[in-house]
């Protein structure tokens, strides 16, 4: 997959514009999708909901049974700077027919023309619109769940903590695929890891620089999750790393200090995984299990 999405030949992310970049990703998710597998569910549903800033667009994913269901937010990946509702539509797919959940998949704003905390408060705001409408979305408002895969799995922590911080509203599970956790680029594996399998180590400091400049931003615990004074009290996690991955330490040492702070944490590193292949759904068998694992998890702290 790697090779083909070479041949295209498209420079590197941090080698153009922000504008640039997000019609190279489309090219590249366009040059890959037919390799792919997208689940059928029972319905997608897209409109925009009001937020922060204007309205926010979303799409809402819901199983076949049309009964009250619990309620997945999803936020996709991009470093914060490109992505959109099809980013992850693979995964949205998944985690909605594997929960048997509604997921809401938020389409928020991206850097560096809205910086943080833009992502993040577009994020929480759409968590507070859905669990607010839980009777017009068919959902149990005490069963949520966030995901998110990348700077999606920052966002999905970020809001686990905003929600803590701000009291509501209660999430039950955080799911982060593959997570951006700290603007420190000199961990083992980001030095290990730094080319030559998709996310690069310069491709990670630009998309930092977009969203939070190099300034104190960066060490906000909504930006940087390991810079948080305190972990407890945070919903149960899901956290996915993948062995050939730059993000690959500050994934595994977030998952130690979650559990260290008392949160029932499961930390998987998916043997020669690169970033992201948790939505290759039908090109890795991995990603299947990636699903299955995360999705697992949501169930037990539903309860269901």
């Amino acid at each position: 997959m790697m090779k083909l999405t070479d041949a295209l030949g498209l420079p590197a992310s941090n080698e153009v514009t922000p504008e640039e970049a997000r019609k190279n990703s489309i090219i590249q998710r366009d040059a890959i999708a037919h390799l792919g597998e997208f689940e059928p569910v029972g319905s997608i549903e897209e409109r925009t909901i009001p937020g922060p800033a204007g309205e926010t667009p979303i799409r809402i994913y819901r199983p076949d049974a049309d009964s009250v269901r619990p309620l997945i937010m999803l936020f996709h990946g991009g470093g914060w700077v490109i992505g959109d509702l099809d980013t992850e539509d693979a995964t949205s797919r998944g985690l909605c027919n594997r929960v048997g959940a509604v997921l809401v998949s938020v389409d928020y704003r991206l850097a560096p023309e809205t910086p943080y905390p833009g992502a993040v408060e577009d994020c929480y705001a759409a968590t507070v619109w859905a669990v607010e409408h839980a009777e017009e979305l068919g959902i149990d408002p005490t069963r949520v769940a966030t995901s998110g895969t990348s700077a999606g799995g920052n966002l999905s922590g970020a809001v686990s903590m905003m929600a803590r911080d701000r009291g509501g509203p209660a999430i039950a599970h955080q799911v982060l695929f593959c997570p951006v956790i700290d603007a420190d680029f000199d961990r083992p594996s980001y030095i290990a890891n730094a080319s030559d399998y998709g996310l690069t180590r310069d491709g990670m400091i630009s998309f930092w620089d977009h969203y939070t400049g190099s300034g104190d931003a960066r060490n906000k615990p909504y930006a940087s999750l390991l810079r948080a004074d305190d972990l407890s009290g945070l919903p149960d996690a899901t956290v996915i790393a993948a062995e050939y991955d730059p993000l690959l330490d500050e994934a595994v040492e977030y998952g130690k200090a979650l559990e260290a702070a008392g949160v029932k944490t499961r930390c998987s590193v998916y043997d020669g995984m690169t970033h992201g292949f948790n939505g290759r759904v039908g090109i890795y068998d991995a990603a299947k299990e990636a699903l299955d694992e995360a999705a697992a998890g949501i169930r037990e702290s539903f309860g269901i």
